[in-house]
């Protein structure tokens, strides 16, 4: 089984979208193994986005992911990372196919509803960032 890291972005828990992008997750058969809602702190985010410091969108970014509450979860199935970033669909909304999360939900390429881990080196980073292994169900 594969595990990857799910963030449910401000812009989607503040127009009240967290409950059915879970129902999505779950009717895809991927287990929800590790939930928790937190605001992120501007180390947090800043940490958390570390990867893109040299990006010109890093700042935009910490200041958007910060704006609100985020939920987190830690997803396990075959194929998990596969799977969930299928069903987000594409990181532009524009440019997702239809019937996935991004193209339904999301507004922009910053404020797209959702993250997911891209491989599964990333995925135990990402996971480790939020969760001990004892606050994730096997």
């Amino acid at each position: 089984m594969e595990r990857t890291l799910a963030i449910i972005k401000p812009d989607a828990v503040r127009r009240g979208l967290s409950g059915d992008i879970i129902k999505r997750i779950e009717a895809s058969g991927l287990q929800i193994v590790g939930l928790r809602k937190l605001q992120l702190s501007r180390a947090d985010a800043g940490a958390f986005y570390e990867v893109h410091k040299a990006r010109p969108f890093f700042e935009s970014l910490c200041k958007y992911m910060t704006s609100g509450p985020v939920i987190i979860a830690v997803l396990q199935g075959e194929n998990a990372i596969a799977r969930w970033r299928q069903l987000m669909g594409a990181t532009d909304p524009k440019k997702a196919d239809a019937g996935t999360i991004r193209k339904d939900f999301g507004i922009d390429v910053e404020q797209n509803a959702t993250h997911g881990s891209d491989a599964p080196e990333t995925a135990a980073v990402e996971i480790g960032f939020f969760f001990a292994q004892r606050e994730i169900l096997s």
